[in-house]
């Protein structure tokens, strides 16, 4: 049942709203980007250099961890108030980051921007998804994507002006003011948006354990082939305890009355089909966008600048891809094929890199990346529309949580795997590790070009098996009503 007292959104509210949660969405996305090249910068003012990269990885961590939790807490206690809570625990973090008297504060801070981070990207889509039909949400789930193709070009580019000509404390401060107009954008609209209203529990255990399966997972690929081994005991002792609780979650999952990823939703073919499409999408797209900038410095001799330069080619071909493919999906029967043909223009992009990228052309590889970032961008917005349009209203916010949550970490498998493929071809040690050692050791060296060659390979090889999975993925039609809609009666003839 519907919340009483509560009148129709209007095509303006509607407008504010979409463009508030985009906004806070925009938030979570420049703070994975801009925060990179003022590292350096950080590290010269705050010293303890040997834990700079937690900056990163704090970050990472607590977005991952929490991002189930808020599609759960939104279907109990309703989209505005939990919207509002992670802009203002990311802000608050963004205060402590920005006020941190040394780097462990400043870690901390990270952490906190986590916890709030980690709802505004499934929030956002969620939110998107009470306001407009299935088969209208496309075109804006081509704006999701846009923002974070946005937030990748504009957060390198703004972390190095504003650390260079300000302080690098200013790529923290700027999330108040955007903070503050994203809630005042939204508060008053957001007020309207109907809502069923239904008698649910936080399931408190599950979101525990959760929490610390992830958490160790992630600590694992973060840490492994860079800080410890694969084969150490410290990484081969997080992964186990990842396992351990990760089965100990999915004997709850069973148990609980109400649990956390209802198991309805996971059984659903096209839950599982569509979320494993994007979890190995991102894997391949994060790991390209990770490790091309060091292909273009070691084997076309740009410096990193230029190189990141290099990657915007890639986010063009992304948000077109999926601006295209949510306009067009709700105006075709056969929607799959969008998506299909998408993946299969980068999966031949990933081989003809691999085939022989050190040999062509710079201009050949720039092209070869828009085709790549044109295909996974055609993914995105369909993934997203198939897993809401396939569930129960009432688990709207789980499954989105649920795909976000498996895009997260799939980003994080995706680095991890191919950083350890790139580190075991150009045999560079762990205790090295950072990215210039790479580019010293290989310079000259014939292997490199062939581990290169391998990470091409690992990216098409994922790419393979997202194409395989939304092939699988039943293509349900998209309903033309939200649920605050009333489907049209149909006039009865005598």
């Amino acid at each position: 049942m519907h919340a009483p007292g509560l009148r129709a959104i209007s095509e303006t509210d509607k407008r504010k709203i979409i463009a508030g949660v985009l906004i806070a969405m925009f938030l979570a996305a420049l703070d994975q980007t801009i925060v990179a090249p003022a590292m350096p910068t950080i590290g010269a003012s705050l010293g303890h250099l040997e834990y700079l990269p937690w900056i990163i990885t704090a970050y990472l961590l607590t977005a991952t961890a929490v991002t189930p939790l808020y599609g759960k807490l939104s279907d109990i206690r309703g989209r505005r108030p939990v919207v509002f809570m992670s802009i203002t625990i990311f802000m608050f973090g963004s205060l402590v980051c920005a006020l941190s008297p040394n780097l462990f504060v400043l870690i901390l801070g990270r952490a906190l921007q986590g916890l709030g981070g980690g709802g505004l990207m499934v929030l956002a889509m969620t939110v998107i998804g009470d306001l407009v039909a299935p088969r209208e949400r496309g075109r804006y789930q081509g704006y999701i994507a846009s923002v974070w193709g946005m937030a990748s070009v504009a957060g390198p580019a703004l972390g190095g002006l504003f650390t260079q000509h300000l302080h690098w404390s200013v790529i923290f401060w700027i999330n108040l003011p955007l903070g503050l107009f994203a809630i005042a954008m939204t508060s008053s609209p957001l007020k309207h948006l109907p809502q069923e209203i239904r008698q649910h529990r936080l399931d408190l255990i599950g979101s525990v354990l959760i929490v610390v399966a992830t958490v160790c997972f992630m600590l694992t690929l973060t840490w492994g082939g860079s800080r410890f081994a694969w084969n150490s005991p410290t990484i081969i002792a997080l992964l186990g305890a990842s396992v351990a609780v990760g089965i100990v979650f999915a004997s709850h999952l069973r148990k609980a009355d109400e649990p956390l990823l209802p198991l309805d939703v996971l059984r659903n073919p096209i839950v599982a089909t569509a979320t494993g499409s994007v979890f190995f999408a991102m894997g391949a797209y994060v790991g390209l966008s990770t490790y091309t900038p060091i292909f273009l410095q070691r084997e076309k001799g740009l410096n990193s600048a230029e190189a990141g330069l290099c990657l915007v080619p890639l986010m063009l071909g992304t948000v077109t891809g999926a601006w295209i493919s949510g306009r067009l999906m709700g105006h075709v029967r056969h929607y799959k094929l969008i998506t299909l043909s998408g993946l299969t223009l980068s999966l031949v992009g990933l081989c003809v890199l691999a085939a022989g990228a050190a040999d062509t052309s710079l201009l050949a590889v720039e092209s070869l990346l828009v085709a790549v970032g044109f295909g996974m961008g055609t993914l995105f917005p369909a993934a997203t529309n198939c897993v809401q349009n396939a569930v129960e209203l009432h688990h709207l916010g789980v499954a989105t949580a649920v795909l976000a949550f498996l895009r997260q970490l799939g980003s994080a498998i995706g680095v991890a795997v191919l950083g350890a493929v790139l580190l075991r071809g150009t045999g560079v040690s762990l205790a090295e590790g950072a990215q210039e050692s790479l580019l010293d050791r290989a310079a000259g060296s014939a292997g490199m070009a062939n581990a290169f060659v391998s990470v091409f390979v690992g990216a098409a090889v994922s790419a393979l098996a997202a194409l395989v999975c939304f092939a699988l993925m039943e293509e349900k039609p998209l309903r033309a009503t939200t649920r605050h809609e009333p489907a049209p009666v149909p006039v009865q003839s005598d």
